[in-house]
This record gives structure tokens, sequence and C-alpha cells, in this order.
């Protein structure tokens, strides 16, 4: 017994060896970041962003891929079944985070599947409306929409998306009814609204924040806790009628399971580094993002937060996947 106890902890002592060997020479060939989302949208621009910021950092080349389709799935799918060695990782939004309740028979599962790296930043969403619409702030929409429910109506970008599940958020918190008017896409809920066939929509204010300062729209509300720093004129939610409402599109890398911890925490000082950094804050502070700093073991706990936040939202609003 005691020659196979002696064995038994000379295995572990070389394990622990050959791992600390493989965080300490990580990464000695290109890491791959998936992307489930298409090019072109946040996901995509801020894991470019990261990528050549990593390159920097660690020597060695970290490659985009973009793997869209069914609302992230397929691609946060094939990095659950990647191995585990830090040679894949995932480039996930809260849209995972929605979707962990709304998509009942995922092949995977974010807390059995992923381990979490680090966040990168969040970006705040401005509550817009047309200019015909008559409420010059808040206060006032609330007081309309609870005189007259059913008859204002909000578009967004579709089911389960973060403008969606922003609405919802705020019909829920605000105790109001708004008819919600799904599209395929955020161009055309967008288009609509600025259009006046919409009256309201839950945006990106990066996206938005042009079409207000030209007056296309009016802003009633950002959605962060804090004002946005590109409109920073602008009240919250919170602090305009809604309290402790909250709502942002945030960004994150996770591993698969069984991910080495010491390759994990290799990679999250590196993104720390980056999103540490005045001039990153600065680029991104201009955009309207905000970065985020976190431990692997936090970013976990905000990962589960969040999925039970959203989670009592789908339920009280009885959504549905189509």
């Amino acid at each position: 017994m005691s020659h196979f106890i002696r064995a038994l902890l000379a295995t572990v002592g070389l394990c622990m060896f050959c791992a600390a060997g493989h965080a300490q020479t990580y990464p000695t060939r290109p890491v791959k970041i998936i992307v489930p989302f298409a090019t072109g949208g946040p996901a995509d621009n801020y894991a470019r962003f990261m990528a050549q910021r990593l390159q920097e950092i660690l020597g060695q080349s970290f490659v985009v891929d973009n793997k869209p389709g069914a609302g992230s799935v397929i691609g946060t799918d094939q990095a659950a079944k990647s191995t585990p060695d830090g040679y894949t990782l995932l480039m996930m939004s809260n849209a995972h985070t929605v979707n962990e309740t709304l998509i009942a028979n995922k092949p995977f599962a974010l807390a059995r599947d992923f381990t979490g790296i680090a966040p990168i930043n969040y970006s705040d969403l401005v509550l817009v409306a047309h200019p015909s619409l008559p409420t010059a702030n808040l206060a006032e929409l609330l007081a309309r929409v609870k005189s007259q429910p059913g008859k204002i109506n909000y578009a967004s970008s579709g089911l389960g998306t973060p403008y969606h599940m922003a609405g919802e958020l705020f019909k829920s918190m605000a105790g109001v009814y708004l008819v919600h008017i799904p599209y395929r896409g955020s161009s055309g809920a967008r288009t609509d609204v600025i259009g006046g066939q919409v009256d309201l929509m839950f945006d990106a204010v990066t996206t938005m924040v042009e079409q207000v300062k030209s007056g296309k729209v009016k802003a009633l509300a950002t959605t962060g806790l804090q004002r946005s720093s590109v409109l920073p004129e602008v009240p919250t939610v919170h602090e305009a009628g809604v309290p402790n409402y909250e709502a942002t599109i945030w960004l994150g890398l996770m591993a698969p399971k069984g991910t080495p911890r010491a390759v994990v925490d290799k990679l999250n000082e590196a993104v720390t580094r980056i999103t540490s950094q005045a001039e990153v804050r600065a680029q991104w502070g201009r955009q309207g993002a905000t970065p985020m700093v976190m431990t692997p073991a936090v970013f976990d706990k905000y990962i589960q937060d969040d999925i039970a936040k959203w989670a009592r939202v789908i339920k009280t609003a009885n959504i549905k996947a189509e």
C-alpha cells in the first residue's frame, strides 16, 4: 500500500510539473478564437482587436474563426467539443447567458462545458423614440404607457436578442406593457423606428448615437447603471424612473472545460493587461464601451448570475424559442 501511495504521489507531482511547464511555454502554436456570430458585429470586431493584442503579448498568432448560425449554437458547440488545451477559445456574449434558458435542447451547457477566462467589455443600450412620440423623457413615457397599455410598441432585432431582452426587463421592472415587434436583424428595426413606423427601440448606443445627435430619434434613457460616455447628457433608466435597471451588451472569453488552470490564468493575465491599458480604455470609451476586469472565478460567478437574471425575465414574459 505504501508503495502504491508513493507511486500515486509521484504521478500527481509529475502531472503538476507538466501542467506548470505547459503554462510557462504556452502558447507554442497559433490559438483559434471561435466567434459564433457573423463578421462585422461587435463580437467579431472586439475579437479581432483582442487577437492582435494577445499576439503582441504572448508571441503567437491568435486567429479569429467566425462560425455563425442557430443563434450562436453552432460555433459554441464546436468550441465545447474542442480539445481543452488552450488552443481553442470562445468569444461569448450575454446572448449565451440568455440562450442558456431560451434554447432548451442545446448540445452544450455553459457551466458544464466551459470555464471562464475573462470578460472584455460592456456597452450600454439606449432607449430611443421617434420624434413624433409625445414624450420628452422616461417619466413621461412611463405615464403614457401606463395610461394606454398596449398602444405603444417597441422594435427589436429578434427574439432573445439583447435588444428584446432589454425591453422585456424594462416591462417587468417598470410594470408596464409594450407591444414587442420583432425583426430579422437590427437594421430593419432601426430603419422603422427612424421612419416612425415603430415607437421605440432599445439599440446599441454605439450604433444609435449619431442618429440621436442628428435628431432622427430622441434618446430617453441609457441602460447602464452609470451614464454613457458617448451620451453623458442622457439619464440612465435606473436614475430616471426604474431603480436598479441594467441591461448591457457584454463580451468575454471562455475555454473548453478541462483547460489547464495555469493556462486560463495566463490568458486572464494577458487580457487584463490589455483591458487595463489607458489607451485601450480611452479608445473604447470613445466607442461607448467600458472595459471589464475579473479573475476567472469571479467571471464564472458573473456568468451564472447573468444566466439566472435572464431566466427570470424569460419566465416572467413567457418567452418561447421560435
